[in-house]
């Protein structure tokens, strides 16, 4: 089970969908989340706060989704954050990508809020 005080940010350009997965998030118990509405705010966000798990967005502009999954794995103060993709395309080219990026889980919208918490206790199982 994961730590529920932990610090979650949430990455989305898309507000609302930001609003829907912290929902989640409280619904789950967080109480400790950060918010990034791409992933170029997201990366200043980790370089100020210590973050303990991210999940985020695939399709984003200035920096998708991927590419921050890229930058934080090739940082080795980042590299073992959990990341949790979620995305509205669950193409294979895609997953194998975000695999080979190391992402730690996937999750295709629309999800409900069991899933993500499903995906967020294989996280941390």
């Amino acid at each position: 089970m994961a730590d529920t005080n932990m610090k979650v940010l949430v990455v989305d350009d898309f507000a609302t969908m930001r609003r829907i997965v912290k929902n989640i998030l409280v619904q789950l118990g967080y109480k400790n989340i950060v918010e990034a509405d791409d992933g170029t705010t997201a990366v200043d966000v980790l370089k100020s706060e210590k973050i303990d798990m991210i999940i985020s967005d695939w399709n984003m502009p200035k920096m998708t989704g991927l590419d921050l999954l890229k930058h934080v794995r090739a940082d080795a103060n980042l590299a073992n954050i959990p990341f949790i993709m979620v995305t509205a395309e669950a193409q294979q080219d895609n997953i194998i990508l975000a695999v080979k990026a190391k992402v730690s889980q996937y999750i295709v919208k629309p999800f409900t809020a069991e899933t993500l918490g499903e995906k967020i206790d294989k996280v941390f199982a």
